[in-house]
């Protein structure tokens, strides 16, 4: 008792085999399996599962400590609250093939990483030569219904967006695999905010007959590009129910499960402006998104 087994032990192996990524720690050896998101601790019957709970990754389902020795009745009662199989030496051997077998639902292989070399093109399909404005389809009589605001001044103005097309693969319970998706993703350069855009929503132009401003991008390209790969993953995140029975007790816990760097593919990014409506008077101001018509905030961002 005391330290775990070391990395050659028969545990470690057959994990390693089975498609677990193998993380040799000084408290723990901690087995990570992408696939099926399921997660392995080999610990000391000292560790409590609370400590060895914070060595799993945070979008792990499945977690086990198999435990040295028989860590006692408490240990396990704060295992079942946290949702954490537990085994030890007398009860691993019944449990073994479940670790090492994939989910039913999960292929063999795991899931194909998405193509390195499939295309993705720039925003929109095909960017016209000249073409960076989105047209908009609100004129100024429609944004005064829409605002319903009294005011002397309305001006349109054009707001610069990073644009980037995306494949991505949302994660999926038990490691069936996702549906590939296909998303453009855009960064206002102002307000540094992200939003999805479904591909085809926006026409492109090269000019506007309406007189406009343009307004001036404060962010450069690789904070773009850092800005969007986040809010893509935080967009696709699923919560994932798992349910384990422990000791006649059955516990129900919830994860949330973010696409891995695997699961996702960013293209190139373009800058476009996206004109909005500003309505500005005694009583303040009024942002509309000149093509959805939808509020937004001063600086332009969806609302």
């Amino acid at each position: 008792m005391g330290r775990p087994p070391p990395p050659s032990s028969v545990l470690g192996r057959l994990l390693e085999a089975a498609g677990y990524r193998i993380d040799t720690r000084a408290e723990a050896i901690i087995g990570v399996r992408s696939k099926d998101h399921r997660a392995v601790a080999i610990a000391s019957a000292s560790r409590s599962p609370a400590e060895v709970d914070r060595w799993f990754p945070t979008d792990a389902v499945h977690r086990t400590i198999v435990y040295d020795d028989d860590p006692g009745a408490m240990a396990r009662e704060q295992a079942a609250d946290r949702g954490i199989e537990v085994l030890d030496p007398s009860t691993l051997g019944a449990a073994l093939a479940e670790l090492l077998l994939p989910s039913p639902t999960a292929p063999a292989g795991g899931p194909a990483p998405l193509a390195e070399d499939a295309a993705l093109f720039p925003p929109l399909a095909v960017l016209p030569d000249g073409a960076r404005i989105v047209r908009p389809r609100i004129g100024r009589s429609e944004a005064e219904s829409l605002a319903a605001v009294e005011s002397p001044r309305y001006t349109l103005r054009l707001v610069p967006f990073y644009v980037a097309p995306y494949r991505v693969r949302p994660s999926s319970p038990h490691g069936a695999p996702g549906t590939v998706l296909h998303r453009l993703v855009a960064v206002n350069a102002v307000s540094r905010r992200a939003e999805v855009w479904e591909d085809g929503d926006r026409e492109l132009v090269p000019d506007l007959t309406e007189p406009h401003q343009e307004l001036t991008p404060q962010i450069g390209e690789s904070q773009a590009v850092a800005i969007a790969t986040d809010a893509v993953r935080r967009h696709h995140t699923v919560d994932v129910e798992h349910t384990e029975q422990h000791q006649g007790a059955l516990v129900i816990e919830t994860r949330r499960i973010l696409p891995s760097a695997d699961d996702l593919r960013l293209g190139p990014m373009s800058l476009l402006y996206v004109p909005f409506w500003y309505a500005e008077g005694t009583d303040g101001r009024v942002v509309l998104d000149a093509v959805t018509g939808r509020r937004a905030s001063p600086d332009g961002s969806a609302g």
